[in-house]
């Protein structure tokens, strides 16, 4: 790549990074950063397209050697629902794991510090969210594999940064790659559909960065266009703003209960409470204990809040959050 002059030492760190790389992701990386950090003017433009062909160029590559020998990213589902972060470049989705979980994600200034999925867990009350940090999309470049973990998870977090004048056009133009995989972000709850064209994905859109000057007034823009559209939730990672309310919402959208187990003649079970999902019957409880305890119930007893202490109940006996239940078999 010919350089012209007055290049930051931002960008011909991430040039040397390109030069020194091994495998074709960390090349790919080099050039994302490079693109970054390269000074927009007349003088770059050159630059930053032979810089944008190398980027496609690479990134078609690692698609088509994935694709013969099988290449694919997932993260398996952990705890109690698996809750995917999305957003473009800066909107702080790294800083926002870290806050939550007290996990050690990679943060920085720069865009497209993320290249790889970062699963950790979010705790509610005694309750296991794992929470994943997926690379920035963005009509620049998004990760060709992103799709696929997006469609796999419970629930997206749109994360932007409404201190950012442009973020309503960074909504728009997610909200447009989003379609582009065939994936709806929809604020209702949705029924898995694998035959459909489209699919609805359980969205929160998190507006990040509340704490910086002009987030209050984006963040009234947003709530006019599209109020009623979508529930959004201002939060500050960096001062820890309203992360509590995020992480309830996020557990109440789960649709999930938890039950604790009492052997009979011994305390409840109060550190590992079983997740359930709403709806779900003494058997079901049963069942996930044991996968023998389904057949041989006999009958339970349940301590919550719509039945007396020790109440006995039948297996159809549909269940509460906080239930604790005592298995006769």
């Amino acid at each position: 790549i010919d350089m012209p002059a007055n290049l930051t030492p931002d960008y011909m760190a991430a040039e040397k990074e390109f030069r020194q790389a091994q495998t074709p992701h960390d090349r790919l990386t080099a050039l994302k950063r490079m693109l970054s950090t390269i000074p927009k003017h007349k003088g770059t433009e050159k630059l930053q397209g032979d810089i944008k062909k190398k980027i496609s160029k690479l990134n078609d590559e690692i698609q088509k050697s994935g694709k013969k020998k099988g290449f694919a990213i997932s993260v398996p589902k952990e705890g109690a629902g698996q809750v995917v972060l999305v957003g473009p470049p800066n909107s702080g989705k790294s800083r926002l794991i870290a806050a939550l979980t007290h996990a050690s994600p990679a943060v920085a200034e720069y865009p497209f510090t993320t290249t790889a999925p970062f699963p950790a867990m979010m705790l509610y009350e005694d309750i296991p969210i794992q929470l994943v940090d997926l690379p920035p999309v963005s009509e620049q470049h998004t990760e060709f594999w992103v799709s696929g973990i997006i469609r796999n998870a419970d629930i997206v977090l749109l994360v932007l940064d409404v201190g950012n004048n442009a973020v309503l056009e960074e909504f728009d133009s997610t909200l447009k790659l989003m379609d582009h995989y065939k994936l709806r972000l929809v604020s209702h709850d949705v029924t898995f559909d694998p035959w459909a064209s489209v699919m609805d994905k359980k969205t929160f859109v998190v507006c990040n960065k509340i704490d910086l000057p002009d987030a209050s007034d984006n963040m009234e823009v947003f709530l006019e266009l599209y109020g009623t559209q979508f529930t959004f939730i201002p939060v500050s990672a960096e001062r820890g703003d309203n992360l509590d309310e995020l992480s309830r919402q996020v557990f109440l959208k789960l649709n999930v209960l938890r039950v604790y187990s009492k052997p009979p003649g011994k305390e409840v079970e109060k550190d590992k409470p079983y997740i359930l999902k709403n709806g779900a019957t003494v058997l079901d409880f049963a069942n996930a204990v044991h996968h023998d305890f389904g057949d041989k119930l006999k009958f339970a007893r349940i301590w919550g809040r719509e039945k007396f202490d020790g109440q006995r109940v039948n297996k159809d006996h549909i269940m509460q959050d906080k239930d604790i239940v005592e298995l006769h078999i």
